[in-house]
């Protein structure tokens, strides 16, 4: 199943509606959260930010515009056109700009890639979906069930699901960091992450492994599966939303966990750290709803967004631990200077309360005080 489908390419603005998030039960007891100041109600669906010096740029995957904060709140573009824009990094010397864009909808992405803006007007392309479809790196990844019995296949078959196949062609590109000299993109259609130079030059860093659910009767009735399908192992594809660099050039990656995401296949999101020398990759946590975007901390937490729980979990050695109640959330950034930001969407639930979406500052840095460039 493309769960690229199930929440990235919906989100990103590629026709799906999603239910609303779920918030965290009023009887929790955690510890005081702190209150986020909106910055601004001006965007739709901010899937990634990025704090730069004294500007803040956003994604806007929605708006299909890439821009920098100003102090009213409205989005400043700096591309103005750009088609499901989902992810932005300045490079550290100010002088690259790198976002995402994806054209297409759902079944049908025609156009996937980085673009690098660079001093004096140049601009490079780096063409994930060319890429590929000329690499398909999860192309040996098995998906699905193994041996399915006759009835299995019928059953999968009839309700939607793939039954025994690898990885298909299909390129999302979605977040991207900064890594060395080079750029990484964390490609929600592709199941892989990308290692991307100045010329646009592509190569792949690492396939995320698949995700082995056993489906229990909860789940078999919640998509009107027979008992035939009770206890069979199904791998779902895993689906990079984030990539942040940490200490060493090591990288840590969200993933959706393909297929469903409802109460009945539970949150199966993960947060992972990846050598991208040897290529070991370690599962960090598990258990998240809907992991869009992460966050490194300047004391070694990770802050992990959760879209369908309308929260921010943290992670401190592993351990994960209530953060912020944050309703929308889909992205979550991180400054040099200490200060912590989150993005919200607006409610995709036609039948949900109207909410806009917001960039919100939920820890304060060293250059609170408002002094963006315009």
């Amino acid at each position: 199943m493309r769960s690229t489908r199930m929440l990235v390419a919906g989100i990103a603005a590629l026709g799906l509606v999603l239910a609303t998030p779920a918030m965290a039960s009023a009887g929790q007891k955690h510890r005081p959260a702190p209150d986020p100041e909106v910055r601004s109600t001006e965007v739709v669906a901010p899937f990634n930010i990025d704090l730069a010096g004294k500007r803040v740029y956003v994604a806007d995957g929605f708006a299909n515009v890439v821009g920098t904060l100003s102090r009213d709140g409205a989005l400043k573009p700096v591309a103005s056109s750009a088609p499901g824009a989902a992810g932005v990094e300045l490079s550290r010397d100010g002088k690259t700009l790198a976002f995402t864009t994806t054209e297409g909808g759902q079944g049908a992405i025609t156009e996937s890639g980085l673009n690098l803006w660079g001093p004096r007007g140049s601009k490079v392309y780096a063409d994930t979906l060319a890429y590929e479809t000329a690499q398909n790196p999860d192309g040996d990844t098995a998906y699905g069930v193994a041996d399915p019995s006759p009835c299995v296949a019928d059953a999968l078959t009839a309700a939607g699901f793939p039954v025994s196949y690898t990885g298909v062609v299909d390129s999302h590109a979605y977040s991207v960091a900064q890594w060395g000299k080079r750029w990484v993109v964390a490609d929600a259609g592709a199941n892989a992450l990308l290692s991307v130079d100045k010329r646009g030059g592509i190569r792949t860093l690492a396939v995320l492994p698949a995700q082995p659910a056993t489906i229990t009767a909860e789940m078999a009735a919640a998509v009107g599966l027979p008992d035939c399908v009770i206890g069979v192992t199904y791998r779902f594809e895993a689906v990079p939303t984030d990539v942040e660099v940490g200490p060493g050039g090591m990288l840590y990656i969200t993933t959706l966990p393909g297929g469903p995401e409802t109460p009945a296949f539970g949150a199966r999101g993960a947060l992972w750290k990846l050598n991208p020398w040897t290529g070991k990759i370690t599962r960090l946590a598990d258990g998240f709803a809907g992991a869009t975007n992460l966050a490194l901390g300047k004391r070694g937490e990770i802050y992990v967004a959760e879209y369908f729980a309308g929260k921010i979990t943290k992670v401190t050695h592993g351990k994960k631990s209530h953060y912020l109640d944050l309703a929308n959330v889909v992205a979550v950034e991180s400054g040099r200077d200490g200060s912590l930001w989150a993005g919200t969407t607006i409610a995709l639930d036609p039948s949900a309360p109207q909410v806009p979406g917001t960039i919100v500052e939920i820890v304060k840095g060293a250059w609170h005080k408002w002094s963006f460039r315009h």
